[in-house]
């Protein structure tokens, strides 16, 4: 045994992306994970414009690696009592119901703590399992809404825009992922018998945003929307359009700034009293940026970022996601798994031994219901 978390086993009740996602962490470093499923199957099974992948779309198998499959009625006496046995044999159990559906059922923490008396239980919801919000229904884009994110990027006076991909589930399953090993990690130093977890998609959303959260706690401080323009402010850290295509600069520190000014032709402008300090260029940031953006149109995307690397300096073309999974470097980290047929992803980390992986594809609806043959549906 060298990935991590070999030997224990998982039962989840999770659908769609946010514990689903948790899971297949726990499943890459060595778990084994029994997805329980209704009999129509997860949603995400379906979630392709082509009909033709209904059943076994890519955005399903691409987070269901590793894993199997058992189909189960919860609402009937076999069901239930197949999903019992489950999870009377787990150390973790994870469910992404909204709070109170797995008490009913009969699944809750409580009843898994008496058929299990050292799981370690995860439920992840929109607001949590207790306060004033606990049954309010949500998914990734309200989420978006309600904690500000979609308010963060653009410029000021902009609509409202969501991020382009449920980042929110993404975070929140992360975020899970790494509460269950903690709470594995109690365990074996023996300060826990068993462990409630509780995560919720607008916690962790915050928690993501620590960075503009913090400063408005600590210090009043509103966050300002400022496009492209990194985090810093800085006019020298943007995107620029070029003669051809588009690049991302990213220098802060004086020293930084001074060679990208010279690569770009620029290095005058330090001498104008606008910019000559980090101070006067905040300031004047807009009048910048007019003659940076100049600077960059008289060359290609590619020309800059070549001069850029060349220099030391922090930058790189605008590129869509075709473009950066077929860059070489990325096959040489060991970011992808070919698997029966597909490649996917891995967990985007590397350890020098016992790292990540499976050699196993995303299961076919109830493809192991003989674990629970007496009763499976």
């Amino acid at each position: 045994m060298t990935r991590a978390l070999e030997g224990y086993t998982v039962v989840d009740f999770s659908h769609v992306v946010a514990g689903p996602l948790a899971t297949h962490f726990l499943a890459l470093n060595g778990a084994r994970v029994i997805k329980i499923e209704t009999p129509t199957g997860d949603l995400l099974r379906n979630y392709s414009p082509n009909q033709e992948e209904w059943g076994m779309a890519p955005a399903f198998r691409g987070i269901n690696i590793g894993k199997e499959s058992v189909s189960l009625d919860l609402k009937a006496a076999d069901g239930l009592a197949a999903a019992q046995r489950l999870v009377a044999e787990a150390d973790i159990v994870v469910e992404n119901f909204r709070p109170g559906v797995m008490e009913r059922l009969g699944l809750g923490y409580e009843a898994a703590k008496a058929l299990n008396p050292g799981v370690i239980y995860c439920s992840v919801s929109g607001f949590g399992q207790t306060g004033e919000m606990r049954d309010v229904a949500a998914i990734d884009q309200i989420v978006q809404s309600l904690s500000g994110l979609m308010k963060l990027s653009g410029n000021e006076g902009d609509p409202a825009m969501r991020i382009g991909f449920p980042i929110v589930d993404t975070y929140s399953g992360l975020l899970a992922a790494f509460a269950i090993q903690t709470a594995i990690i109690q365990k074996e130093r023996g300060m826990v018998e068993s462990q409630n977890v509780d995560v919720a998609m607008l916690d962790a959303t915050l928690v993501m945003l620590s960075s503009v959260v913090n400063p408005l706690l600590m210090a009043g401080q509103q966050h300002v929307r400022t496009g492209n323009r990194g985090f810093s402010r800085s006019p020298t850290a943007d995107t620029f359009a070029c003669r051809t295509g588009e690049i991302t600069v990213g220098a802060v520190e004086d020293h930084h700034i001074a060679k990208m000014l010279d690569v770009l032709g620029v290095a005058h402008l330090l001498d104008d009293p606008r910019f000559a300090t980090r101070i006067d260029r905040l300031r004047n940031a807009d009048a910048m940026r007019v003659h940076l953006a100049a600077a960059f149109e008289t060359r290609d995307a590619a020309e800059w970022e070549d001069a850029f690397r060349a220099a030391g300096l922090s930058a790189a073309r605008v590129m869509d996601i075709a473009e950066t999974v077929a860059m070489p470097h990325l096959a040489e980290r060991d970011l992808f798994l070919d698997i029966a047929g597909d490649r996917v992803l891995n967990a985007g980390f590397r350890l020098a031994t016992g790292g990540p992986g499976t050699e196993q594809g995303a299961p076919e609806l109830g493809a192991q219901n003989e674990i629970t043959a007496e009763t499976a549906v």
